[in-house]
């Protein structure tokens, strides 16, 4: 049996299959979640904004609007952009999942799937969605890190970073000076998820490198290893 999701515990569910949906709220309600659900794009959009959920679970196919268009909309607003996303979908397309994860989601599940393994993947992605120092703030050079308040700055401006992004920073920051391999960034930024490839990896580096600008070259890559944040600003 498996353990009770502590009672503050809300995810949404957006998922036009009526009986699926009823199927996974019911699932969710047994497993200890408060469940909100829809079957609408745009009213996933309001709920995100309105109820604070701690996770979405996000069908692609959607009847109103796509639910990458969904996902684009709450990462776009500062107010969503840290609720994690799991997007669900039949197609096991490569250029679906590259395209979710671009967008900032957090996991990718391809129908069919079990309830039970969907459910333990929820719980690892809420596991993962804060730091665990926090209160932690680290500083290296012109690059501010705030565990609590989930934000990024380079020279005080704030830089805009997916629940992910910011993750992936934190994790390097965290260890700062120390080479992180590709599978150990796999593992702790994305859960060693099945459906990501340690290409991927690559990928969210290269972006979070252009959003952090002149600050980038912090993220320094070591050739056929993986990455490291200097544990100073290069002079």
């Amino acid at each position: 049996m498996l353990a009770q999701a502590p009672s503050s515990a809300r995810i949404l569910i957006v998922e036009d299959e009526v009986d699926l949906l009823r199927t996974l709220e019911y699932n969710f309600r047994q497993a200890g979640f408060d469940v909100l659900e829809t079957t609408s794009g745009r009213e996933a959009v309001r709920l995100a904004a309105t109820q604070a959920p701690g996770l979405v679970l996000l069908d692609i196919m959607l009847p109103d609007i796509p639910g990458t268009e969904v996902c684009r909309q709450i990462k776009n607003d500062p107010k969503t952009r840290p609720i994690p996303i799991i997007m669900l979908t039949a197609r096991g397309d490569e250029v679906d999942r590259v395209v979710g994860f671009e967008l900032g989601a957090d996991d990718y599940v391809t129908k069919p799937f079990s309830v039970r393994e969907l459910i333990l993947r929820v719980r690892a992605v809420l596991r993962r969605a804060e730091p665990q120092d926090r209160g932690e703030v680290i500083r290296i050079g012109s690059l501010t890190l705030d565990a609590a308040e989930h934000r990024v700055l380079v020279d005080g401006c704030e830089v805009e970073l997916t629940a992910l992004e910011f993750r992936l920073l934190w994790t390097l920051a965290s260890r700062r000076g120390r080479v992180q391999t590709r599978e150990m960034l796999l593992g702790d930024v994305w859960g060693h998820n099945l459906n990501v490839e340690i290409r991927t990896v690559d990928a969210h580096v290269k972006r979070v490198r252009e959003k952090l600008g002149a600050a980038g070259a912090l993220v320094q890559t070591v050739r056929g290893v993986g990455y490291r944040l200097a544990a100073d600003e290069p002079g």
